[in-house]
């Protein structure tokens, strides 16, 4: 799994109108499979009214199809979740779904024209989207004598670290949560700093 990656920094939402259908795109950050099928069910609430509301959701890394979902929603078989799922597998935004909900018009879209209005309302989605970054953190264990610990809390910022518990006996201990990515540099960091006088090990 990638130490970081994109997910969705808020619900989005856009709208178009395709041969007198109306599509509403909506997308959200999912971590895991529940908070995709609540979110779905949350969409499907505000839209009652809608012909379908179509569904698809990666709620693991970019491309990861460990935790994936897709749903037609009455639309002919494989020609919305399927096509939606795949656009977002391709995104390079992981922890995503997306619902389209469609209004029909009164104009049928035949089945390429529903594969292509379905991928291409998550691609206009994913256009205007904003993301930040998901960071895959650690806890580590460290313990140090007194004399090092101001120069400690000035290096932990460096490498994205947070302090999140302090203790102190014989030496001083700390309990700081960074990115997995940082761990190792860190430790060495750590380890130079106090002159191998440190000890550190992953809670």
């Amino acid at each position: 799994m990638p130490d970081r990656y994109p997910i969705p920094a808020a619900t989005h939402r856009v709208e178009e109108t395709i041969r007198r259908s109306r599509f509403v795109t909506t997308l959200a950050h999912v971590p895991d499979a529940e908070s995709a099928r609540a979110f779905v069910a949350a969409v499907k609430a505000e839209f009652p009214d809608a012909t379908h509301n179509c569904w698809a959701f990666n709620a693991g890394p970019p491309g990861d199809t460990a935790f994936v979902g897709a749903s037609d929603d009455g639309e002919p078989g494989g020609t919305a979740g399927r096509p939606m799922l795949n656009v977002l597998l391709h995104s390079g935004v992981g922890e995503i779904a997306a619902v389209v909900s469609r209004w029909f018009g009164g104009t049928k879209l035949g089945t390429g024209g529903l594969v292509r209005a379905y991928s291409g309302m998550v691609n206009l989605g994913l256009a205007t989207l904003t993301v930040r970054d998901m960071v895959v953190t650690v806890r580590l264990a460290v313990s140090l004598p007194y004399p090092c610990v101001t120069l400690f809390k000035r290096l932990t910022p460096d490498f994205e670290g947070e302090v999140v518990e302090e203790t102190f006996g014989e030496t001083a201990g700390f309990t700081v949560e960074l990115p997995e990515e940082r761990a190792t540099g860190f430790a060495a960091a750590v380890t130079e700093l106090t002159g191998g006088r440190a000890e550190i090990h992953e809670k």
